[in-house]
């Protein structure tokens, strides 16, 4: 049987190896070592559903052990950023990041008392679910995308309610946030840990908030960044007549210019500062850039982004903007093969603990494939 310090889907030697060591280097205590190895493993080993109890089974030779697996992940106290921080230090000496992508996960629930669970209606199926909304940051490398941080949406109850917030176990100081403040807090967070080396942020939520704060903000830190926007936002520039504004679709269809971005493709972009208006009505800050690639069959621009990233070619960023979809779709594998939608208890803490060590699998089953092709 393989023992808790191997790791299966790993390499063994560096700098896959480390990766253990460095995530729970900072738990005090060495059962929380062994049991968080053991997790880790029952992640990449076990076939399936990834309950406690058959990740156990497959691990240790004894379903008696998923007790103390639940107990890890529900209730011992240990802090799960620390954890992210080395996962993310981690990934990225590994991987030639080009961006920090962030993406939202749905995670369907039974019930009402899981943290943060709340009923929402999804354009994309015209359904409306129970679900947990989780939104991710990915260190995009191209092929290969990588889950290093998480925030959970907490709808107003789970933070008013003190009843509801002591039974999920969410910390006093967790205050309700809109996600774009989530989505802002991962950037940042992310800045904090990469010791001065930063990547573009790229982001599609437009189904999910209204990301002219977030724009704003990341533009006012200094933050390069590549957002989705409806086609309906409206926004000003110094070629219209003072005090009007026109939908970002009207300026690429009216003023914008098209750039070849491949075989049969062409990519429209605007590229005098266009402003938005901030919540009190004034103008905020010129982002720079509208784009979109251009429809032919429709002679329309199809997704639209805003970017405050001028000096690169209107087609290396339309490639850049497909980031969000490889995301999407790290999602839908760590929920087929890693345990994403698995998790099985109901506190806050254990959902953060839970979504660290799924990253963290797929971090070590993706990078060994990305790094040995």
């Amino acid at each position: 049987m393989t023992t808790t310090h191997e790791m299966p889907g790993m390499a063994t030697g560096r700098p896959l190896g480390d990766l253990p060591r460095q995530l729970f280097g900072h738990l005090h205590r060495s059962d929380q070592k062994r049991w968080g190895h053991v997790y880790l493993q029952g992640l990449l080993r076990t076939h399936g559903k990834k309950t406690v109890r058959r990740m156990a089974a497959v691990v240790t030779g004894s379903e008696a052990a998923s007790a103390s697996l639940h107990q890890f992940v529900n209730a011992s106290p240990w802090e799960w950023a620390p954890a992210r921080g080395e996962l993310a230090r981690w990934a990225a000496r590994s991987l030639p990041v080009r961006a920090w992508t962030l993406a939202p996960a749905v995670l369907p629930k039974r019930g009402s008392c899981s943290a943060g669970v709340h009923q929402r209606f999804l354009p994309e199926t015209g359904r409306t679910v129970n679900c947990q909304l989780g939104l991710g940051l990915f260190l995009d490398a191209g092929q290969t995308h990588v889950p290093v941080d998480w925030r959970l949406f907490l709808p107003p109850r789970f933070t008013h309610d003190e009843t509801v917030r002591d039974r999920a176990k969410i910390p006093a100081t967790t205050q309700n946030q809109p996600l774009w403040a989530h989505a802002l807090d991962l950037a940042e967070e992310m800045t904090s840990r990469s010791d001065g080396r930063t990547a573009p942020v790229v982001a599609d939520l437009t189904a999910l908030c209204d990301v002219a704060p977030l724009a704003r903000r990341l533009q006012g830190g200094g933050h390069a960044f590549l957002l989705a926007i409806p086609g309906q936002t409206a926004l000003s520039g110094p070629e219209l007549p003072a005090g009007e504004r026109e939908s970002a679709r009207s300026l690429l269809l009216r003023r914008g210019v098209r750039h070849p971005a491949g075989p049969g493709r062409q990519v429209v972009s605007y590229d005098t500062p266009v402003r938005g208006p901030d919540a009190d009505g004034e103008h905020g800050h010129g982002a720079g850039r509208l784009m979109a690639e251009w429809d032919a069959s429709s002679g329309r621009p199809g997704r639209i982004w805003l970017t405050n990233i001028t000096d690169r070619h209107p087609a290396e960023l339309l490639e850049l903007a497909r980031s969000p979809q490889g995301a999407q779709s790290a999602i839908e594998r760590m929920g087929e093969d890693f345990g994403l939608l698995d998790f099985e208890g109901r506190s806050f803490p254990g959902w953060h603990r839970h979504m660290t060590l799924v990253s963290a699998a797929y971090a070590c089953a993706t990078l060994e494939g990305a790094l040995n092709n």
